[in-house]
């Protein structure tokens, strides 16, 4: 009598596995993810028991192998073509990709929604299009009309750029079939449904199906592919995390919906470095790239206001320029408040008390308002001497220094600690015509052009300023 076969119970989160529905993913912690699936059928010759049914499927297997296509070959006969890479024409994506798009590769950018992963694509595929490519835009989440709405609106429309609203896989490799693409881009992944595979479109067996029967595609034909994902509450990618291994590039699409700015990051890339940041700006004519990011971040008043210091932030390899304002008052209340914007809500109390207790300022006494411009968010301890000095600068209301830049992370002990890429840092406010620089002392930092005045605690940097 042949064994009945039970449902299993796959996370969607992580993959866990579970033979019966719980409540909570006992391996991510998640909540309502376990979704039912019926498992692989067993492969054949499992009644025999033991190390001898390994061996005897062992050589069943190599007795009954394929011929294969092409031989193996040295590696050093293998040819370095292959990875060539091709301009997207979009100058950011192509900064935190390496230096372009590989053929063959599946690039799956992830973001939430609203932010601007399907608008930056279709800009992707203008672009493409504009170099006499043929690009394929596959959308299963909106009308054809609808993209042909925002291709209108951004200026993607070209005879090269081809749309399909369509959901089905096997009718989306028909479409492959035809058109023979050289570019083709999924909006989203989590919305394709494949025949054949159980579950629902989003599920883990449906996700994982499509990534897989893509990928086989591009490295089959040799066509790039890029997916469009959508991410949980938790800003991770939505689906099962076998995604983020099958694909060769995971970007992250990030941004706050009260700012025009938006970041994209690599998290996974086997073709380059993690480690760059790509700037963008929502625009009402879609997705600009902004090349030289640190003029969104600093004001643009002529004069130095008190309350204001300038600093240099690394987001990976990037040196970016930033502005940190303080404003400090009377408290309304008998506690004095603490307000952040962009910057680590714990960091900078701790940096206030610091300025009071080893630098002699009546900073716990005050409200103080601290925030960084243009809505950069800012997480590295270098701007502890920024957000020490602006405090200082509205407690006295004295302006800093004009064309000042200040870099350093402060102790409790009130020091000044060394920070990483300095000589980088400055060599990014130089070109853009700052003249002057404090750095915690042995920083050994020279830069053509610039002052570099180096201080060991922070009551000799107020000095510095106060001169």
């Amino acid at each position: 009598m042949a064994k009945k076969v039970r449902p299993i119970h796959t996370c969607s989160e992580c993959g866990y596995v579970s033979p019966k529905w719980l409540g909570r993913c006992p391996e991510c912690g998640s909540w309502g993810t376990l979704q039912e699936s019926m498992p692989a059928a067993p492969a054949s010759g499992g009644g025999l028991g033991g190390g001898a049914a390994a061996q005897a499927a062992v050589s069943g297997q190599l007795a009954k192998g394929l011929t294969p296509t092409s031989p193996a070959q040295p590696i050093t006969k293998i040819g370095a073509s292959a990875t060539k890479t091709l301009p997207t024409g979009i100058g950011e994506l192509d900064r935190v990709l390496g230096t372009g798009i590989v053929p063959g590769s599946v690039v799956l950018m992830a973001g939430e929604p609203g932010v601007g992963k399907s608008t930056l694509l279709l800009e992707v595929a203008s672009q493409w299009a504009q170099l006499e490519r043929t690009a394929l835009y596959v959308t299963a989440e909106e009308s054809a009309g609808q993209v042909r709405a925002r291709a209108e609106r951004t200026g993607a429309l070209h005879d090269t750029l081809y749309l399909a609203a369509e959901s089905n896989l096997d009718v989306v490799f028909g479409h492959v079939e035809q058109l023979k693409p050289s570019l083709m881009i999924v909006d989203s992944v989590q919305t394709m449904h494949a025949a054949g595979v159980e579950g629902v479109a989003g599920g883990v067996a449906q996700s994982r199906a499509v990534t897989a029967a893509l990928t086989t595609l591009a490295k089959t034909t040799g066509i790039p592919i890029l997916l469009v994902g959508h991410v949980t509450k938790d800003g991770n990618v939505a689906g099962p995390r076998v995604l983020e291994h099958l694909v060769d590039v995971v970007l992250n699409f990030e941004g706050d919906r009260q700012s025009s700015l938006r970041m994209l990051r690599g998290i996974k890339n086997r073709f380059g470095a993690t480690d760059e940041v790509g700037c963008f700006e929502q625009t009402a004519g879609g997705i600009r790239e902004v090349s030289d990011p640190s003029g969104l971040f600093l004001s643009h008043r002529g004069a130095t206001p008190d309350g204001s210091a300038v600093t240099v932030a690394m987001d990976g390899v990037r040196p970016i320029l930033a502005e940190v304002q303080a404003l400090t008052v009377d408290p309304v209340s008998k506690n004095p408040r603490r307000v952040v914007t962009g910057l680590d809500n714990n960091r900078v109390p701790m940096v206030l008390a610091v300025l009071q207790a080893r630098a002699g300022q009546k900073s716990n006494e005050k409200d103080a308002y601290v925030a960084t411009v243009g809505g950069v968010r800012i997480n590295e301890t270098a701007t502890d001497l920024a957000v020490a000095l602006a405090t200082w600068s509205s407690l006295h209301e004295k302006p800093l220094p004009a064309k000042t830049v200040v870099i350093g992370e402060v102790g409790l002990a009130g020091e000044l600690r060394r920070v990483p890429g300095v000589e980088r840092r400055l060599a990014e406010a130089a070109r853009l015509g700052y003249k002057q620089a404090i750095v915690p002392a042995g920083s050994d930092a020279k830069v053509a052009g610039m002052h570099v005045k180096e201080v060991a605690t922070l009551g000799q940097a107020i000095a510095l300023v106060d001169a």
